[in-house]
């Protein structure tokens, strides 16, 4: 293993409660009911795959477009006064990462200027010199564009790199790209269908550590 790839969004910082909280109310504020299945299956989601699900659940694609710049209105209105907050055990995992001498960065559903400030805000910038954005690739997670992508900038073969997701379409993701996967479940548990995908799944980041995965 010669690097960890980390999602951020319920990984690396507390957030995903915030995406969950703020799709809910822009969906009621311009008169819609999302239910809270259809808000766990955004997390990390492909653009076109998101707006799928409005266009099935509402028969309607100007939908998902108008609830999602409201949501990101909520969100940056949030975030001017709040900064989220590093995810527990994320500290001490950089820092035993370090010592073995591996490469971390992050691959994220996020676009890269929202990326950085979170990870600006949250004081965990200086340990993730590589952002890479599912923005900037063809098709977002549950495909492997992105960790393929970040594979091939880091010139590394997926085998040779763990990714640490939260998420389903985050797993399946780094899964269909071939890296090691590693669950740390926030909004969603770890379940026997993503067995094909993630390698193991742990409760906590700190976790980590003690598992032998990166001697």
């Amino acid at each position: 293993m010669k690097a960890v790839l980390f999602d951020m969004d319920g990984v690396l910082v507390d957030t995903e409660k915030y995406y969950r909280e703020y799709w809910r109310k822009a969906a009621e504020d311009l008169g819609y009911d999302l239910p809270l299945e259809d808000i766990l299956r955004l997390r990390s989601c492909d653009h076109i795959l998101a707006a799928e699900l409005f266009r099935d659940r509402f028969g309607d694609e100007s939908v998902y477009p108008a609830v999602q710049k409201r949501r990101r209105e909520l969100m940056r209105d949030f975030f001017t006064d709040h900064a989220p907050e590093p995810k527990p055990g994320i500290l001490p995992l950089i820092s035993y990462l370090k010592e073995k001498g591996l490469t971390a960065a992050v691959v994220t559903a996020a676009p890269v200027e929202r990326a950085r400030r979170y990870l600006d805000l949250a004081g965990l910038s200086p340990y993730f010199p590589l952002i890479l954005s599912a923005m900037d690739v063809q098709r977002g997670k549950p495909f492997p564009d992105v960790y393929l992508r970040a594979c091939q900038l880091l010139g590394l073969d997926p085998c040779e790199c763990a990714a640490v997701e939260d998420s389903p379409n985050g797993v399946m993701s780094a899964g269909r790209a071939g890296c090691f996967t590693i669950m740390i479940p926030d909004l969603t548990p770890y379940t026997e269908d993503l067995k094909d995908y993630a390698a193991c799944h742990f409760d906590r980041l700190d976790d980590l550590i003690g598992a032998g995965i990166f001697e």
